[in-house]
């Protein structure tokens, strides 16, 4: 069966700006990467120069056949002090903007995706209730300078990402995060007591979800006032959980935890952003590792395509508002898989347009083999692979395949 999706359907790839542009050196988590005691694999170091290479890139999105690029804007870069605005940095992501709209590409911003100024880390980061308010004012900043080239905003990438990290056992108890080697260090050389230091999503879970649901109530508020006018709303990073033998009552908790209060929260907004991966079970102690002899990515998540259709029903059935998919996307080095993961997403996205459920737009993670926060470059979600030694771009054959799709609205 053939699947025409809406006229105005959102095709495009994402990125982060921290993952993607090189040298953030102002940022909270470049410290974190230099710091002795380290958890990232890697530095980030140029990563794939797209704070100089974005022309070319934008073209290649555009020339794949894709309408639309979602990325962020640099909060350590636009605001390097606080309350220290940087007029030349506003005026190069205006830049890439008019880019976009010269390539025909919808612009769909994300105002904080994971870092934060070096200042603002010292001064509490998302641990400090005064944080809600900064963020707005960035947000009211940059939506001055950039509002009216601006198609849809998200406020905050994964508010949600810290508790979600913890159920699977990524991160550590909130008291083993205050004791971090790494976060003492960090805060050493901001000159600040450790637990004065803190940074996304490394925070601890009872001091900063409120801080972060407030700040995207603010952010969204400010950027609703601002130039332009556009729908505004939050992303989250959503699995598709379910309950083995006994784990119902654990899924129940855990869902809630992690997903039900933030997607409460949306209900004010003109969207939710939905970002799914992979499913995750739960016994009755808890989280559950992979299932025997289920294939794994490069991030150990079990290839399990099928969880985005399950994500999308469950947040626009909680939610009532419209869905973005705003990420979605395979690590691994076997671009047939890639494509066989994506036929497998695009095929729930499809069967959801077709029971009426109002989904927006689909963005691919990620245009480019980038940065992976403390896994650093192994992993490879990328449509599009660079050298990292030369940055030189190499088109994969699932970017085509995607465009494809993406240049004839169909599936």
């Amino acid at each position: 069966m053939t699947t025409k999706f809406p006229e105005r359907f959102l095709w495009g790839a994402a990125t982060a700006a921290h993952q993607v542009e090189g040298g953030n050196t102002n940022s909270d988590l470049w410290l974190l990467e230099h710091v002795d005691r380290t958890v990232f694999m890697d530095r980030s170091g140029d990563a794939c120069d797209h704070y100089h290479r974005y022309p070319e890139d934008l073209a290649q999105l555009a020339a794949l056949g894709f309408n639309a690029y979602r990325f962020s804007i640099e909060w350590a870069r636009i605001e390097p002090e606080e309350g220290e605005f940087s007029c030349a940095q506003l005026e190069h992501y205006r830049r890439m903007l008019a880019v976009c709209k010269e390539h025909g590409l919808k612009v769909v911003l994300t105002m904080h995706h994971f870092t934060s100024p070096r200042w603002l880390a010292a001064r509490g980061g998302w641990e400090s209730r005064d944080t809600a308010r900064l963020f707005a004012r960035y947000c009211e900043q940059a939506v001055a300078y950039l509002g009216d080239l601006i198609d849809v905003a998200c406020t905050l990438n994964e508010l949600n990402l810290g508790i979600l990290l913890r159920q699977w056992g990524f991160l550590h108890i909130d008291d083993a995060i205050l004791k971090s080697p790494w976060r003492a260090e960090a805060a050493r050389a901001c000159g600040v007591e450790p637990e004065e230091f803190s940074s996304f999503p490394f925070c601890v879970r009872s001091r900063s979800r409120d801080v972060l649901l407030e700040a995207h109530t603010l952010g969204r508020d400010a950027l609703r006032a601002g130039r332009g006018s556009f729908p505004v709303g939050m992303t989250l990073a959503l699995t598709d959980m379910q309950a083995a033998p006994d784990g119902e009552e654990a899924c129940k908790r855990a869902r809630e935890e992690s997903e039900g209060v933030f997607l409460d929260a949306t209900r004010h907004d003109d969207f939710v952003g939905v970002q799914t991966y992979t499913r995750q079970r739960f016994g009755p102690r808890g989280a559950l590792g992979p299932a025997p002899g289920i294939e794994l990515t490069q991030m150990g998540y079990e290839f399990w395509p099928q969880a985005l259709e399950a994500t999308i029903r469950y947040a626009s059935a909680r939610t009532k508002v419209p869905v973005i998919v705003t990420e979605n996307g395979l690590a691994t080095d076997d671009d047939l898989r890639r494509i066989a993961y994506l036929e497998g997403a695009l095929g729930g996205v499809a069967r959801c347009l077709h029971d009426g459920v109002d989904v927006r737009g689909y963005f691919y993670w990620s245009m480019l083999d980038n940065f992976e926060w403390i896994f650093g470059y192994q992993p490879k979600f990328g449509l599009i692979a660079v050298d990292r030694k030369t940055q030189r771009r190499t088109v994969k054959p699932s970017a085509r395949w995607l465009g494809h799709i993406a240049r004839r609205n169909e599936f």
